[in-house]
């Protein structure tokens, strides 16, 4: 199964499994199923409560927040993660705010996913990955599509938090299949974190989110047969709160797609400084794309953006100093 219809059967169960969850979104409905397909066979099962919008992130995040304040599930699909700066106010200003604000804890029941990234030349403003922007705000949880996870189980995990979550979906990751590994590299996951290595006991620990993931395997292959160092990638699906338990290691890196200042990256080199700071022979390294709009033209396009052989250059750089 692909990623993203992985997703799309997680979608398929929450609906199936509560009558007062909505999907809701732009182009949604049958045939077209939303810009990348996901919500592709919803509408046609779930005819009244998979809804498509006219075009403004603000209102679709207004209307959902309303239905999780009413005591609904809400999912909404954004067509870019760009435009969560349109929905910004009703998902940080209202929906997060609604769970303690009225003097009795209330369940928010609100999912907002997001098509992030880039690699597939959308240009400048159709690239980009948003996702320090949400971070540390009250009440709101940031997750990220991983390709070792079912998203089903994501899917319910952020529903029993009854808060406003964000489900960050790498675009390129939709057709990637689910729980691929490179060789020599198995994977293995715990409390919804996934731990891929060789066996070996690490002597690096790379951090990265779910979108990162086969570039992050690739890198570390690439260390451990050209340096013949071992390392362990670390793939969280819960992005925010930061809660991470790692083995000791010397070396710790964080690969991300945001340019950098603020970032999740820095929030988890602040966590790994705080918990692991006896066992670490540096600081952690934060990779990062350019600080630049990202181009439409592929060639420069790759030269902005993060790639496997920029993650290897910093995995070298943090090992030999």
């Amino acid at each position: 199964m692909r990623v993203a219809e992985n997703i799309n059967a997680a979608l398929h169960t929450v609906l199936a499994g509560d009558d007062r969850a909505y999907l809701i979104g732009e182009d949604l409905l049958d045939p077209y199923g939303g810009a990348f397909k996901v919500a592709r066979g919803l509408s046609t099962r779930f005819p009244d409560r998979v809804l498509s919008t006219p075009i403004s992130e603000s209102a679709m995040t207004g209307i959902a927040a309303g239905l999780a304040l009413a005591g609904d599930t809400a999912i909404v699909e954004y067509m870019f993660a760009d435009f969560l700066t349109l929905g910004f106010d009703p998902l940080v200003n209202f929906a997060a705010k609604s769970v303690t604000m009225y003097g009795n804890r209330l369940p928010m029941r609100l999912i907002v996913r997001c098509p992030s990234g880039g690699g597939r030349g959308y240009g400048p403003t159709h690239s980009q990955s948003l996702t320090k922007h949400l971070i540390g705000v009250p009440s709101l949880n940031v997750f990220e599509m991983s390709p070792f996870r079912d998203a089903a189980e994501v899917f319910a995990e952020m529903l029993a938090l009854a808060q406003p979550c964000v489900f960050v979906e790498d675009k390129i990751l939709y057709t990637r299949r689910m729980h691929t590994v490179i060789d020599p590299f198995t994977v293995e996951v715990r409390a919804g974190v996934a731990f891929v290595g060789t066996g070996e006991r690490p002597e690096l620990i790379l951090i990265a989110p779910g979108g990162m993931a086969e570039r992050a395997m690739t890198a570390l292959r690439m260390l451990l047969v050209e340096q013949e160092i071992a390392g362990l990638l670390v793939v969280p699906s819960r992005l925010y709160p930061v809660d991470l338990d790692l083995p000791p290691v010397a070396h710790v890196v964080v690969a991300e797609d945001s340019t950098a200042g603020g970032t999740w990256g820095a929030e988890v080199a602040h966590h790994v400084h705080a918990r692991h700071f006896a066992d670490l022979a540096a600081p952690v390294t934060l990779v990062h794309a350019a600080d630049t709009v990202i181009p439409t033209a592929p060639h420069l396009e790759r030269q902005v953006l993060v790639s496997a052989e920029t993650i290897y250059d910093a995995l070298v750089r943090t090992v030999h100093g």
